[in-house]
C-alpha cells in the first residue's frame, strides 16, 4: 500500500520533480491575453489548438524584448518550468521570445514602423528642404569609423570650403541609441545647415541603433534638416525613413548636398561666356542707337535748336502769367470781401457807439444844475461850500444861490422831521 501524503507534501514533490526535470524548454505557441503590468512583468498564456500553459517574463526579461507581444502572435518562448505550491498550478517562466517564422528584430522593426506610420512620421509635409548651398555640416557618427573618413575624402574633393564639426557618437551596442539621440540634439542648436546621421555597413543588429524609436523621435524633432546615411544601398532602416532625405551611403550622403567644385567652375565659366555674348549685343545695339541720335543731332542747326528753346520759353512764359492772373483775381476778391467785412463791423461799431453816446447824453442833461434850477431848486451855501440843509443849525446864516441869484439868509428855527438812523 502506497504512503499517504499530504497536498502539500505532493504538490512540493511535484515542484521538485518538475523544476528539475525541465531546466531549460523552448515551446511554440500562440499568445493569449497578454498583460503588462505596471510592476514591468509580462503575462500571458501559451496555447495551440490542443492545450495552453500560463507563462511570465518578469521585468528584467522584458527590456531585451525588441517587439510589442500581441494578442494572436505566434512566439517560441525560452525558460525553464515553474510550480507555485499553494495552489499547485505551474507556469514557464520565460528568459526569452521570439517571433515564430520571422526574427524578433524583423518583427520589432515592422511594429515600430507601424506605429511611427500612425504618428505620421514619414509625412511628406514634415520633410524640410535642404539649402542649395550648404556652409556648415554636423556629422554624427563614429569618430573612429571607416564611414567618417570617406565623407570627409568626398566633402575634400568636392567643395574644400564646407565646415564640418563632428560629433563622435557610439552607433552600435548598448547605449548607442541614446548617444545618437543625444548628440542629434546637441547638432541641432549648432548653426549647421545639414545634419548627417549614420555609419558604414553591418549586420542587422549592428544597425539596429538606428531602428530605435528615441532615434526616430530625436530626428522627427529637429529643427535642422537631416540626411540618414547609414549601412549600405541595400540596408533600410527606421531612421532613412523619418529624415528628411535618405543617402544609400555616407559617402553618397555628401555627394547629393555638397556641389561639385569643378562642375560649379564649368557652370561659371559658362556663364561668363553667356553673358559676354548678351552684353556685347546689348553693347552693340546701344552703340548703333547713339551713332543714330548723334546723327540726328548734328543735322538740326543752332538756329532750330534756339528757336525750339525760344518757344518752350514763351509757352513756359506764358503759363505763368495765366497763373499769375488767376493767383491776382482770386487774391483782389478776397480781399474785397475782407474790405466790404470790415466796412461793415464798422459801421455796426459805430451805430452801437452812438446809440451808447445818446443814452449817455440824455442822463447826464437829466442832472445837469441848470437844469434843476429851472425846476425851482437852489444849492445852499455856506463858507463858500455847497452844504445839505440838514447840516444848518438854528441862528446860522447861510447862501441859497440859482444860476443868477444869491440870497443870504438866516435859519430862524429848524424842525427834524424824520430822525437819521
Amino acid at each position: 500500500m502506497s504512503q499517504t501524503l499530504s497536498v502539500s507534501s505532493l504538490n512540493n514533490q511535484i515542484k521538485s520533480l518538475l523544476e528539475t526535470t525541465f531546466l531549460h524548454v523552448s515551446v511554440e505557441g500562440e499568445v493569449s491575453r497578454p498583460t503588462y503590468h505596471s510592476s514591468g512583468h509580462l503575462y500571458f498564456t501559451l496555447k495551440d489548438a490542443d492545450s495552453s500553459i500560463s507563462c511570465v517574463m518578469f521585468k528584467g526579461n522584458t527590456r531585451t524584448l525588441k517587439f510589442q507581444v500581441e494578442e494572436g502572435m505566434a512566439v517560441v518562448v525560452h525558460g525553464s518550468i515553474s510550480v507555485f505550491s499553494p495552489r499547485g498550478t505551474y507556469q514557464i517562466n520565460c528568459t526569452m521570445m521570439e517571433p515564430s517564422g520571422s526574427g524578433a528584430l524583423a518583427k520589432a522593426y515592422e511594429q515600430l514602423k507601424v506605429k511611427l506610420g500612425a504618428k505620421r512620421y514619414f509625412e511628406a509635409e514634415h520633410k524640410k528642404s535642404l539649402p542649395r548651398f550648404v556652409n556648415h555640416i554636423a556629422l554624427v557618427t563614429s569618430g573612429t569609423g571607416a564611414a567618417l573618413q570617406d565623407m570627409l575624402r568626398v566633402a575634400t574633393k568636392r567643395w574644400p570650403l564646407v565646415k564640418i564639426t563632428l560629433l563622435d557618437t557610439l552607433v552600435q551596442g548598448e547605449g548607442a541609441k541614446f548617444a545618437i539621440a543625444s548628440n542629434i540634439a546637441r547638432a541641432d542648436v549648432l548653426g549647421a545647415d545639414v545634419i548627417i546621421v549614420g555609419r558604414g555597413g553591418g549586420s542587422v543588429e549592428d544597425l539596429w541603433a538606428f531602428n530605435e524609436e528615441i532615434v526616430a523621435d530625436a530626428i522627427f524633432t529637429c529643427k535642422t534638416p537631416i540626411v540618414s546615411a547609414v549601412g549600405h544601398e541595400i540596408d533600410y532602416v527606421i531612421s532613412d525613413f523619418v529624415a528628411d532625405l535618405r543617402a544609400p551611403t555616407p559617402s553618397a550622403a555628401l555627394e547629393m548636398i555638397l556641389p561639385d567644385s569643378v562642375e560649379m567652375l564649368q557652370r561659371i565659366d559658362g556663364l561668363m561666356e553667356r553673358y559676354n555674348l548678351v552684353f556685347g549685343r546689348i553693347l552693340r545695339s546701344k552703340e548703333e542707337s547713339l551713332t543714330h541720335l548723334t546723327r540726328l543731332f548734328a543735322k538740326r542747326s543752332i538756329d532750330e535748336k534756339l528757336s525750339l528753346w525760344k518757344n518752350e520759353i514763351g509757352i513756359l512764359q506764358s503759363q505763368y502769367n495765366d497763373k499769375i492772373a488767376l493767383l491776382y483775381r482770386e487774391k483782389s476778391r478776397q480781399v474785397n470781401l475782407l474790405k466790404e467785412q470790415i466796412i461793415f463791423q464798422t459801421r455796426q461799431n459805430l451805430a452801437k457807439k452812438e446809440q451808447l453816446l445818446s443814452s449817455y447824453t440824455i442822463a447826464l442833461n437829466s442832472k445837469e444844475p441848470t437844469r434843476e434850477q429851472k425846476e425851482c431848486y437852489a444849492q445852499i451855501v455856506k463858507g463858500g461850500k455847497k452844504i445839505a440843509l440838514e447840516k444848518i443849525a438854528e441862528g446860522e446864516i447861510f447862501e441859497l444861490q440859482t444860476l443868477h441869484t444869491i440870497l443870504k439868509a438866516k435859519a430862524l428855527e429848524k424842525k427834524v422831521l424824520i430822525k437819521e438812523s
